[in-house]
């Protein structure tokens, strides 16, 4: 794995001290701040690779700081997953909302949080793209970008590969078609909303082939989701 700098924003030093071991011991370089204010100087020069940043700081929120790092041209293009104890969903979508790229709830166990990292760090291009991920017996191999079920190889566009990507790795969540568009076809892609639906019914067909439409569920009022659970 290439070198990948991570910086832990975080008040609470038995936290910030477990995150950054756990990263280490993952093989990444990390640096850490305490709130907001120290964070923004360590930015300049070499910036990290990601950021993971307690939605709850003292001073500026880590909300209200993403949201200012997103919107701002000199660092908007670095990752950020918000780490949060709020866990109901319209907090989880106002995360998502301000350009933070994923999210993780507390508590959660250091495989998550690891895995969770180097999704985001596929998706933007900072971690090469690697191994399989498989849900509901849908399987997706990144490396051969092949898409199968019961090793029945599926005829998908590489957008729907794209899209079934970033289902199968945030699986269990709601995504509104905003949130599905910047993660799946990036900011700077201006299209239309429908056409996240046209994509969803497209796989959803393909799917039906094989008796695994339903692992995509529509989520009234809010948008998407992939899972197993009905």
């Amino acid at each position: 794995m290439p070198e990948i700098n991570v910086l832990v924003v975080e008040d609470e030093e038995a936290i910030r001290e477990m995150l950054t071991l756990v990263l280490e011991q993952s093989g990444f370089t990390v640096s850490s701040a305490t709130d907001a204010q120290m964070a923004t100087p360590m930015l300049e020069g070499k910036k990290p690779d990601l950021i993971l940043l307690d939605w709850m700081l003292p001073g500026i929120s880590g909300v209200d700081w993403a949201r200012r790092l997103k919107k701002g041209e000199s660092h908007g293009d670095i990752p950020i997953i918000l780490v949060t104890a709020r866990g109901e969903e319209e907090d989880k979508v106002r995360g998502l909302d301000v350009g933070a790229d994923d999210y993780i709830t507390k508590p959660f166990s250091p495989r998550e949080l690891i895995a969770r990292i180097r999704a985001v760090l596929r998706r933007t291009g900072k971690l090469d793209k690697g191994g399989k991920l498989e849900l509901g017996g849908v399987t997706l191999d990144t490396e051969q970008h092949r898409v199968t079920v019961e090793e029945t190889e599926l005829a998908v566009s590489p957008t729907e590969f794209r899209l079934l990507e970033f289902f199968l790795t945030h699986p269990g969540r709601v995504y509104s078609r905003t949130q599905l568009l910047d993660q799946v076809w990036g900011r700077s892609t201006y299209i239309e909303e429908r056409t996240v639906d046209v994509h969803i019914r497209r796989l959803r067909k393909i799917l039906a082939e094989h008796q695994r439409e339903n692992l995509i569920q529509t989520v009234r009022g809010f948008g998407y989701r992939f899972s197993e659970s009905l």
